[in-house]
């Protein structure tokens, strides 16, 4: 079968025009493509303003478009970040090993405040979640202890009255001896909540005092005491 000459000129003539169009100096179009959106899905960034039609107004204004933020304000409701929250979504660097336990003892310290409000919100998680087997006072004598279940827990005002609170945090995470994990039943700032309230049980059930504001008042130093009197 032979093509006649006059089908030959017609058909080279639209091919020279359309890889002369296809084609394009930026390299990153693809060049002419037919219904690209039917295959192509377009890469929405966030941020970015995707109002302005290319075809309508050029490649080049939407580009510049695309280089202005288009932020908007959230709608009504919505839960602003905290940036004090980062400190309770972060991963656990120390693993699940002696050196690991020794070295969160060493270095991990709580990134709350020891407040009023803080200390009673660790209570109530205390009082639900581990008076079973420390007892209501930290004395080792809950439930499970008396029933006989589980035997030997000691004291957070003896053995454990000196207990770091990195390792404290860690047994909450991995979990110790018989006692288990509780990372899922606890989250970060949970367990913080619980240890701020072990430390009062620490200090044999005493509480700290607290200033208007319901902040922790350190102690004064036995040596500045002192110096205060004689002055």
């Amino acid at each position: 079968m032979k093509m006649h000459s006059k089908h030959v000129l017609p058909i080279a003539a639209l091919t020279l025009v359309t890889v002369q169009t296809g084609c394009v100096t930026d390299p990153n179009s693809p060049g002419l493509e037919y219904m690209p959106d039917m295959y192509r899905s377009a890469a929405v960034e966030a941020y970015v303003d995707y109002g302005m039609d290319e075809y309508a107004f050029g490649w080049a204004e939407q580009a510049e478009q695309r280089l202005v933020q288009s932020a908007r304000k959230p709608v009504t409701g919505t839960i602003p970040f905290n940036p004090e929250a980062k400190a309770f979504v972060m991963p656990y660097p120390y693993p699940n090993t002696p050196v690991g336990y020794e070295a969160a003892g060493a270095e991990l310290q709580s990134p709350l405040a020891t407040t009023q409000a803080h200390i009673e919100e660790g209570k109530a998680i205390y009082t639900q979640m581990c008076t079973q087997c420390h007892g209501e006072k930290g004395e080792g004598d809950g439930a499970l202890s008396r029933n006989g279940h589980i035997q030997g827990i000691p004291s957070y005002s003896a053995k454990l009255k000196d207990l770091p609170v990195g390792k404290m945090y860690h047994t909450l995470t991995y979990g110790k001896g018989l006692m288990g994990s509780h990372a899922s039943q606890l989250d970060q700032r949970d367990r913080w909540l619980v240890i701020e309230y072990i430390k009062v049980l620490q200090n044999g059930g005493t509480m700290p005092e607290f200033d208007e504001a319901g902040n922790a008042v350190e102690p004064a130093a036995a040596g500045a005491e002192a110096t205060a009197m004689n002055s």
